[in-house]
């Protein structure tokens, strides 16, 4: 056989083994990642083995393996290994190779560190297919044109490399990266390379892309650069190839490189190879890199694919292009990093700066990528005319990244983007044509998404369509010179400052928030004034109001026909902080709207530039615009031009702002206001807040106006404002906020002012009645005025603010409530149709009240100035009672006749009961004795007493003091001159201890009467004279029963005790001790010392109070012992008309009322008992410490006068007035006394054998001492008068005048009830008791009999003046309560007039102080004709008074 032949046969056998070898050892192997079999790899294999045995070129040799050796089996030891392939094999030994290598084998292979295997031809191919696992070493190294490795597991350690840089072959036909010419520009592959040739070049760069059907697993070498001339026809070679096919993990701490060669200064750089990575597990820190080639022009990046299950992070990829020498701003463009298990395609230039693309072309729509990320200043174009780029994840740009759609020459395509995501960081999108988003959420950091529709009308809307959220930071911007429309279902927020979307036409649609931060900005037209043109045009021209801006369609979609220019459309809550600006602004579907306090929504100067009203421009004057108002004239050089006129409806204003010309088209006209709609009839705003602002204001013109010749011409007037039209159901106009359509202001000289424009405000819906709620609330400013004018130029005209015509009740633009008072019966919004209601019909103590939606019916409704008053007619239950009855006046007759008929019945049921008062009784001195309260009466007060105790009748001894409980009885320890032979001084200064230690009252008692004092005071004085009673039975039975009267110095008296007896005046104020002789006295002398008794001082009862009036204590006693001198009769009279006198003694005014008692004495007294050769004289006796001393007179008879007193008994300084000398100074003191000498008052000391004491005349009473107490304002209305007599009519009189103080009394209980609970409260129990009890007591006085009746009565007047205390606190409570009622505004007071609660309240209380007043006269007179029976006892003259003296 022929040799060749043979060894072609051979070659066929080991490649049949070999598959045969590989089939078994790879037949049971699955891939775990992706579950794809080894018979996969093997067939790829196979098909590479092929080619590469078709391979026979061989350029060097530098080998110790020849190449017969080769065409046999490559084993272990050909390659100066030790071991075996199919076990273990370990190279030692650097391989430097000139053919492509095979390695094969079942075991493992292990490359030792820093060996090599070389392969440096270009193309050049060494494969390993190793079924077990592949190590290699510390700087090991593989390089080659081609490497392929096949392995269970890989691992390279660090520093160990496979390169195939600037080693690779050609690409594959019929494409080519390699560019054309010489201009040194840099190859392509996976990116195109750069060119730093830009002659007139709209679009440069260097060798284009190839293989982009292989992504996924590339296998192409990357292009040459081009050359810089005929010499240098190429650059840096390109990037060979690399497939790493690993079943289970590559540990990577090493390098897998496939990048261009340098291309030098006169070569472009070539463009990166291919890698392929398939592995289950992909870890370690090296890294894969196919980076385009350095150069002139830097060549593109390659082409990388990872396919693996796990790739962890610090495994680095890049694929950047080379950086060009020539243009260091352009390197070469990024290549593609694709993740093919992920499916997901990574294109990043690593921060390299780039003006170079890597174009993608069609992207798959089955499967679909997951993810596409352009990152670190990579630049992506997407140059076909329509295309769809669709993932299943995030289209994410970052750091500088961008995308560009289409091609800048032809911005008429069409581009689709659909993902979840698209996120958006310091990167820019740049669309040539339309654009069509369709993603869940859209974020952007400081990006730009800039759409060009390159001003042709035939390129369709570009459609944003973000399910769930956009949101735009940092500056970012999304900016289309076409129409843009923006979709979503969820949020849209543009953060703060710098951020913004601008579009030809905007629209904003289906979001259920659009929130426009603070510094932001929605937009739309552009700043230049032939956008705004485009959109202002068509309504700039005609009158007719669009109707898609008041009924608009529900679509809200973007098309040339509709209106707006921005449109927020079918959006729930819309939060403006920033500016939303356009020239027709329609926000319609919207709930709610809030205008921060940094908010604006604005179209001012963005109307028309000419328009239905716009101002003329003649003869050098220029005048305002006109719309809501007419323009202001201009006046330049006596020429005046008159303004533009009106024009549009002012109940539903859909007009822009007109402009106004200048001199020619050299001159910018000044623009008018734009228009802006919230709402629309069908679909109202909820809720439009306002803290910002919301203007239309027509444009100002601030500058003068120079001709072409530099000479000054009239100004330019102003342009009109435009037109807010606002549909809406609640408005709210903050503070400091505005809505303004303000005209502007007139150039100088002689500009005039742009008219003012409209604003309406379309209620959606006025509820009316109970259901009624304000519309708005009005606290910033509605501004519709006139700009203002240069110079001598006018003002334009006031503009309009209207709202919907506002049902009955209410009126205004807000439709308000009419105001109180007043009402409205139709339809309208004229404050004038807010009718007042007549006052005729309100009661007096009403005001008109609020009613909830205002009043419709010419009826106002009304309320009662309080609450206590009562419908309809505001009457308290007083006065309810009162009308009743028919009024006051007869309400008050009905009473007054109800209360004669119940006091004629008490009277006629008191006389059946007590019987008639006699009008005239005899004996009143029997009378008087007994008229006060009972008591136990001494002997001696008792008729029929035996003659032998008055004989035997020694003196008569009184206790000193008031008798209460601060000040009890008391004795003087020194016995009297008549008295000091009958007692023992020692025993008798132990009696008078003892008899004072019984007079004492305890402390008890005393808190009890202070308590009674305060709370009712007539039980107070009921409570002391029970005491005081107790008190004389204690003295009567301690001296009668208990005291042995051991003073005494007769036997007999002591044995029987009956020397000594204690009595008491009938008002238990003055008490006294009677001594008696008892018969066994040794002395002989007695008897002619008891004889003579005279001259004798009798002490009056009482206190000169109401209750206890001064009167001369008349018993058996005196009346015997002075038989003797006086006959009893006489004495009697005396006694009667002494008391009489005294009754009327206060002691309150002592000194005025005691003269009358003085002169009676010396006119009627002393004349009659100077004939029985008697005489009496006032005075007063035994002065206490506290000032206290007693009345009485001192009786003179017999053959002791007072004329034949010697001179010794005068009174020197022994005469003594306790209270006047504890008052007075010296110098008073002996003034009074040179009086007293003066008028020889006596010694009563010495006269009346021990009593201290002084006589009373027309002198001495001028210096008389006395006390008021706190109760001295009550004898104002209590004290004793003279008897009037007709005692039935008086005690009539009093029977109506209690009833009526009770009818009073409850009414007036009844009355302050209505006021208050606090106030009753306090009227009936300050003092408790007081109120009620007169009543009562009046009729227990009136039913009472003798003797009782007299002190019940006064007990009764007691109560009744008792209760004025009552009254005083009803005008306390009273003054208060309605005091402070005035002193606070009336909030319900109408603006007429001023009503005012309880007006009359003071008018019960002052009647009852009137009839209380009254009716403690009557009671004075009623107890003087009960205690005074004759009245003869007041005559004047003497002889007419005794000439009633009773007979014996």
């Amino acid at each position: 056989m022929h040799p060749f032949l043979m060894r072609s046969y051979l070659w066929w056998c080991i490649l049949l083994g070999y598959l045969y070898v590989s089939t078994l050892s790879f037949s049971s192997g699955q891939y775990l990642g992706r579950a794809i079999q080894s018979g996969n790899w093997l067939h790829d294999l196979g098909s590479e083995l092929k080619d590469d045995f078709k391979s026979t070129t061989l350029n060097f040799v530098e080998t110790s393996i020849l190449p017969s050796q080769l065409n046999d089996s490559v084993s272990c030891g050909d390659l100066e290994g030790v071991g075996s392939l199919n076990t273990t094999c370990l190279l030692n030994s650097n391989l430097y190779l000139n053919y492509d290598l095979y390695i094969y084998g079942t075991g493992n292979l292990e490359i030792l560190p820093k060996i090599s295997i070389v392969c440096p031809v270009e193309g050049c191919k060494i494969t390993f297919n190793m079924s077990g696992n592949i190590n290699m070493g510390q700087y090991a190294a593989i390089v080659a044109g081609s490497v392929v490795v096949s392995a269970a597991n890989l691992t390279m350690d660090l520093n160990s490399s496979i390169n195939t840089t600037s080693l690779g072959g050609l690409p594959p036909s019929p494409t080519s990266g390699t560019p054309v010419g010489y201009d040194g520009a840099g190859g392509g592959h996976g990116g195109r390379g750069a060119s730093c040739h830009k002659n007139n070049k709209t679009s440069f760069w260097g060798g284009d892309v190839y293989a982009w059907s292989t992504l996924s697993e590339p296998w192409s070498y990357g292009s040459k650069g081009g050359g810089t001339s005929a010499e240098y026809q190429y650059g840096g070679n390109g990037g060979g190839r690399i497939k790493l096919l690993v079943k289970d993990m590559l540990y990577l701490n090493g390098s897998v490189t496939a990048e261009g060669g340098d291309g030098g200064l006169k070569g472009g750089g070539g463009s990166g190879g291919s890698i392929n990575v398939h592995a289950v597990k992909l870890k370690g820190y090296g890294f894969i890199s196919a980076a385009g080639g350095r150069g002139w022009g830097g060549g593109g990046g390659g082409r990388v694919s990872l396919d693996c299950y796990s790739i962890q992070e610090d495994i680095k990829v890049t694929v950047h292009g080379g950086f060009s020498i020539g243009c260091p701003e352009n390197a070469g463009a990024a290549g593609t990093n694709f993740n093919a298990y992920l499916r997901s395609l990574r294109v990043s230039n690593d921060n390299v700066t780039t003006e170079t693309e890597t174009p993608l072309l069609d992207f798959p729509t089955r499967p679909i990528w997951s993810n596409v990320f352009v990152e670190n200043n990579a630049k992506v174009l997407v140059p076909l005319l329509w295309t769809r780029v669709q993932v299943r994840g995030q289209i994410s740009l970052y750091c500088g990244g961008s995308i560009i759609f289409g091609l800048s020459e032809y911005p008429v395509s069409e581009f689709e983007l659909v993902a979840e995501e698209l996120l958006m960081s310091d990167s820019v999108i740049k669309v040539f044509g339309a654009f069509r988003v369709a993603i869940k959420m859209l974020l952007m950091w400081n990006s730009k998404i800039l759409i060009d529709g390159g001003g042709n009308t035939i390129v369709t809307t570009s459609v944003l369509e973000v399910r769930n959220l956009v949101v735009l930071t940092e500056n970012s911007v999304i900016s289309s010179n076409a129409n843009l429309g923006l979709y979503g279902q969820g949020l849209l927020q543009l953060t703060g400052q710098g951020d913004a979307i601008k579009g030809q036409r905007l629209s904003l649609s289906l979001f259920y928030n659009v929130t426009v931060g603070t510094g932001s900005l929605l937009q739309a037209p552009l700043d230049d004034d032939a956008s705004r043109n485009v959109v202002t045009e068509s309504l700039c021209k005609r009158q007719t109001c669009p109707i898609d801006l008041i009924n608009p369609p529900d679509d809200c979609h973007v098309n040339y026909t509709l209106s707006f220019s921005l449109q927020i459309c079918r959006v729930e809550d819309i939060v403006v902080s920033g500016l939303i600006k356009g020239s027709i602004v329609h926000i319609q579907r919207a709930r709610t709207i809030i205008v921060d306090t940094y908010g604006m929504i604005i179209a001012s100067e963005l109307g028309c530039s000419e328009g239905m009203g716009k101002g003329i421009y003649s003869h050098g004057a220029g005048s305002g615009a006109g719309h809501g108002g007419r323009g202001g004239s201009g006046f330049f050089n006596g020429r005046l031009i008159n303004g533009g006129h009106k024009y549009g409806n002012a109940d539903l204003p859909c007009e822009l702002g007109s402009g106004a010309e200048g001199p020619n088209e050299s001159y910018a006209p000044a623009i008018g206001g734009g228009m802006i709609v919230m709402g629309s009839i069908q679909w109202p705003l909820f809720s439009l807040d306002i803290y910002g602002s919301v203007k239309a204001d027509g444009e100002s013109v601030g500058k003068k106006t120079i001709n072409g010749n530099s000479s000054l011409i009239g100004g330019l007037g102003g342009g009109s404002g435009g037109t807010i039209l606002l549909f809406l159901q609640e408005l709210t106009l903050e503070e400091n906020s505005s809505v303004s359509v303000v005209g502007g202001s007139g150039g100088p000289p002689g500009g005039g002012g742009g008219g003012g424009g409209r604003v309406h405000f379309h209620w959606s819906e006025i509820d009316s009645g109970v259901e009624y709620v304000p519309v708005a609330t009005i606290s910033g400013s509605i501004n519709s005025s006139g700009g203002a004018a240069d110079n001598t130029g006018l003002f334009g005209e006031v503009g309009t603010v209207t709202g919907k015509k506002c049902p009955k009740g209410l009126y205004g633009t807000f439709c308000k409530e009419c105001p109180i008072g007043t009402y409205k019966d139709m339809e309208g919004s004229d404050e004038s149709l807010c009718t007042p209601c007549s006052l005729e019909l309100l009661p007096r103590r009403a005001n008109f009240i609020y009613v909830r939606g205002g009043v419709s019916q010419p009826f106002c409704p009304y309320e009662c100035i309080s609450d206590k008053y009562r419908m309809p007619n505001c009457y308290t239950p007083l006065e309810e009672l009162m009308y009743t009855f028919g009024g006051p006046w007869p309400f008050v007759l009905l009473l007054s006749c109800i209360l004669v008929l119940l006091a004629l019945l008490l009277s006629t049921l008191r006389i059946k009961l007590v019987g008639s008062s006699p009008s005239y009784r005899e004996h009143s001195i029997e009378r008087h004795s007994r008229h006060h309260f009972p008591y136990l009466l001494s002997l001696s007060e008792v008729r029929g007493t035996r003659a032998e105790e008055t004989q035997s009748h020694v003196h008569r001894m009184y206790f000193m003091g008031p008798n209460t409980f601060r000040e009890p009885w008391h004795l003087p320890y020194s016995p009297p001159n008549a008295i000091i032979e009958i007692v023992y001084e020692d025993a008798f200064n132990r009696f008078i201890d003892e008899i004072n230690s019984v007079a004492a009252y305890d402390w008890w008692e005393g808190s009890i009467h202070s308590i009674l004092t305060v709370l009712a005071y007539p039980c107070a004085w009921s409570w002391k004279q029970w005491r005081r009673r107790n008190k004389i039975h204690r003295l009567q039975e301690y001296v009668k029963s208990e005291y042995d009267h051991s003073c005494l110095r007769s036997c007999r008296s002591r044995a029987l005790y009956k020397g000594m007896k204690v009595g008491a005046t009938p008002d238990l104020m003055v008490a006294y001790i009677d001594f008696f002789l008892g018969g066994d006295e040794k002395r002989l002398d007695i008897v002619s010392i008891i004889q003579k008794r005279f001259p004798m001082c009798i002490i009056f009862g009482g206190n000169g109070s109401y209750m206890s009036p001064y009167n001369l204590h008349n018993d058996a006693m005196m009346t015997n012992l002075l038989a003797q001198h006086v006959p009893a009769t006489v004495w009697s009279r005396l006694v009667d008309g002494l008391n009489a006198q005294l009754r009327t003694v206060r002691q309150g005014s002592i000194r005025s009322a005691l003269v009358p008692v003085i002169d009676w004495i010396n006119s009627h007294g002393n004349p009659q008992l100077e004939f029985h050769g008697v005489k009496i004289e006032l005075g007063w006796f035994q002065p206490t410490a506290s000032g206290y001393y007693q009345l009485g007179i001192l009786i003179v008879a017999g053959d002791y006068s007072l004329q034949n007193m010697q001179h010794s008994d005068l009174l020197d300084n022994s005469i003594d007035y306790p209270r006047k000398i504890a008052a007075c100074s010296d110098k008073s003191r002996k003034q009074q006394q040179s009086w007293l000498y003066t008028n020889q008052s006596l010694s009563l000391k010495k006269i009346t054998g021990g009593i201290n004491g002084g006589l009373i005349n027309h002198t001495t009473v001028k210096y008389l001492e006395f006390k008021r107490d706190f109760l001295f304002p009550a004898s104002l209305l209590l004290h004793n008068t003279r008897p009037v007599g007709r005692q039935d009519t008086i005690q009539l009189l009093i029977t109506i005048m209690l009833l009526a103080d009770l009818s009073i009394t409850l009414l007036t209980l009844l009355e302050f009830y209505w006021i208050s609970l606090g106030a009753f409260l306090a009227v009936l129990l300050v003092l408790p008791l007081s109120l009620l009890s007169p009543f009562p007591a009046g009729l227990n006085a009136l039913f009472s009999k003798e003797p009782r009746r007299s002190s019940l009565t006064r007990i009764y007047a007691l109560w009744n003046a008792t209760s004025l205390s009552n009254i005083v606190v009803a005008f306390i409570s009273g003054i208060c309560h309605y005091g402070f009622w005035f002193a606070q505004p009336s909030e319900k007071a109408n603006t007429w007039f001023i009503r005012r609660e309880g007006d009359n309240w003071w008018l019960l209380p002052t009647i009852l102080v009137i009839f209380k007043s009254i009716q403690a006269r009557f009671v004075d007179w009623h107890i003087a004709n009960l205690e005074i029976g004759d009245y003869s006892l007041f005559c004047p003259d003497p002889d007419a008074f005794w000439a009633h003296e009773p007979s014996s």
